[in-house]
């Protein structure tokens, strides 16, 4: 007999709240307490689930709930831990990827099981996160029992659960940040230099998004190092150099990040075994 899912409360009803609490009650877990900033918010989330009702307050959801997930922004959660009188009974989870379980210490203290589970996943709007949510990989910090939970939960949304020390977390943040909010930021710098030829932003992006589904495509049938392509996977010194000219003249203030990220594309490029020693020597010099 499969074993009686937890009653779930949602502490904060952003984005991340609210698209976990709707697809875990499709799962069949109960939510059946949620509280947010405003009481709007929360009208607004119990709305989307079945038979959870809108909380007075923080407190009222952990006396409701035995799995309370806060989902307040990060330098709230604190802040919400040390308000709650907790019961042994609780279990007090948050959803920060930089966080360790350290700031749930207040719960920890009166006998609280404490855990972190992150979606590995990038959260545009409430629709978008419920579509993107299933799937993903849930970086979890957890002991015992709830460690096991929170492994379940990974599961029903169809995710890989990693198991993480809290010495991971801030690490395991900026590797997320740099592969996502980052990677935004290069396709806007890749359309700024669109415009220089008179290629509105909106039309580069869509211009740029087939290379880029192609590339996403390589990484993951191909994998590194065999996925890169380009000048310096072929070591072309020439053409970087022209790069770089043309930058200088036209962009000057993209110049650095090309150089930087050039530079650290030549151990790609050697791994992959289209380039020498001595190609990889000039490059850096050419990128220097």
């Amino acid at each position: 007999m499969a074993a009686e899912k937890p009653g779930i409360g949602f502490i904060g009803a952003g984005t991340v709240g609210t698209a976990l609490a709707v697809l875990l009650s499709r799962k069949g877990y109960p939510v059946v307490a949620v509280s947010s900033r405003t009481k709007a918010s929360a009208e607004k989330l119990a709305r989307r689930i079945t038979n959870s009702r809108v909380a007075e307050n923080s407190q009222d959801v952990a006396d409701a709930a035995d799995l309370v997930f806060i989902t307040t922004p990060d330098d709230v959660i604190a802040t919400v831990a040390a308000e709650i009188k907790w019961r042994p009974e609780n279990s007090a989870v948050h959803c920060s990827g930089a966080a360790s379980t350290d700031i749930l210490e207040p719960a920890r203290r009166t006998g609280a099981r404490v855990g972190s589970i992150h979606p590995l996943q990038s959260f545009a709007g409430v629709d978008q996160a419920i579509a993107n949510i299933p799937g993903s990989t849930f970086a979890i910090e957890a002991e015992g029992p709830l460690l096991a939970t929170l492994k379940e939960i990974a599961a029903s949304l169809d995710g890989i659960a990693i198991e993480l020390k809290a010495s991971d977390k801030v690490l395991y943040h900026a590797a997320a940040v740099m592969a996502c909010n980052y990677f935004v930021t290069l396709v806007k710098l890749s359309t700024d230099l669109w415009q220089t030829f008179s290629v509105p932003a909106e039309q580069a992006t869509k211009a740029l998004l087939p290379l880029i589904r192609g590339t996403v495509n390589n990484l993951d049938k191909i994998g590194f190092p065999n996925c890169l392509t380009g000048p310096i996977a072929r070591g072309d010194t020439g053409t970087i150099k022209k790069h770089l000219e043309a930058l200088q003249k036209s962009a000057p203030a993209i110049l650095p990040a090309y150089k930087e990220l050039g530079r650290q594309t030549i151990p790609i490029s050697l791994a992959k075994g289209k380039i020498n020693e001595k190609q990889a020597e000039e490059l850096a010099a050419v990128l220097k």
